[in-house]
């Protein structure tokens, strides 16, 4: 009995030099994961200024903020557990980490790839922002709102469609306000014995005169094929107004302008033509009942 306590007194007292010996360690890493703390609080309020100047949601400003500041405070526990010589703890914390992320991400990918696109667009507002007219998906319409997860894109008939933000990301977007401007097209059609040289210059001329478009640019005016009852044509300006009411109420008014200019000239515009031949056999058949036995 007296050599087990005695050899549980040198185990005591060898954890007590230990201690001793690690103490001032131990102090210094306290110290070094406070201040990573400390610093990673004071900077949080930092990372939200820098990232309010490239993005207004909330929500991603606090997301990224957060993991910024969790990222120091674990830089600071990582420091703080090296000083202690703890480098295999270190290691098996990393790997078990990293197992944990790898089974997280698989389990979670499509809404872990929905919030990081949605930070992607609060923050970069390259493809879109708030209030741009769209088409993306096959939805057409402004965005109203670009969460962490979803963008929420209003239609032009009153619709809200929730879109994830992975989609968004991943497939082509039409900005119709990226541009300063838009292209106005037109199709119409004249009759074919109409005088091509003027049917152009009268519609060219109905466009100028009566509709705002870009300073600077030209109305554009192709033929572009013999169609059934017509030769058809395609006209096209450019409006400084991207909007879609605005470039629905231009193109109505072009419209009107080139109809009512060719009314002025005699420029007819046919309406379509379908012409049916019938054997004249088989309409005296059928009027008289069909063919009598000889």
């Amino acid at each position: 009995m007296g050599e087990v306590f005695n050899d549980l007194i040198s185990k005591i007292e060898g954890w007590f030099k230990g201690f001793v010996l690690m103490l001032p360690n131990l102090v210094i890493a306290i110290l070094v994961f406070l201040g990573f703390f400390f610093l990673a609080k004071y900077l949080k309020k930092t990372i939200v200024k820098i990232i309010s100047n490239f993005s207004d949601n909330r929500a991603v400003i606090r997301l990224v903020a957060n993991l910024l500041t969790v990222t120091i405070v674990i830089l600071g526990l990582f420091i703080a557990l090296g000083i202690l010589d703890l480098n295999k703890t270190v290691t098996s914390l990393l790997a078990g980490a990293g197992v944990v992320g790898l089974a997280i991400g698989l389990a979670f990918q499509d809404p872990i790839l929905n919030v990081i696109s949605g930070v992607l667009l609060s923050v970069q507002q390259v493809s879109f922002k708030l209030g741009d007219l769209v088409k993306t998906n096959d939805y057409y319409g402004h965005v109203k709102q670009i969460t962490l997860r979803t963008t929420i894109i209003k239609t032009l008939t009153g619709e809200d469609v929730i879109v994830p933000n992975k989609m968004v990301v991943q497939n082509p977007i039409v900005n119709y306000n990226y541009s300063a401007d838009r292209r106005v097209d037109i199709a119409f059609g004249v009759a074919y014995n109409s005088n091509l040289e003027e049917g152009e210059k009268i519609a060219t001329e109905a466009i100028e005169k009566n509709i705002e478009k870009n300073q600077g640019t030209k109305v554009e005016f192709m033929y572009t094929r013999f169609g059934a009852s017509s030769i058809d044509f395609t006209l096209r300006y450019w409006i400084e107004e991207t909007g879609e009411k605005n470039f629905l109420v231009s193109r109505g008014n072009a419209i009107k302008a080139i109809k009512k200019a060719f009314d002025a000239n005699g420029i007819n515009i046919p309406f379509p033509i379908r012409t049916l031949e019938f054997s004249q056999q088989k309409v005296v058949d059928g009027i008289s009942g069909g063919p009598k036995a000889s």
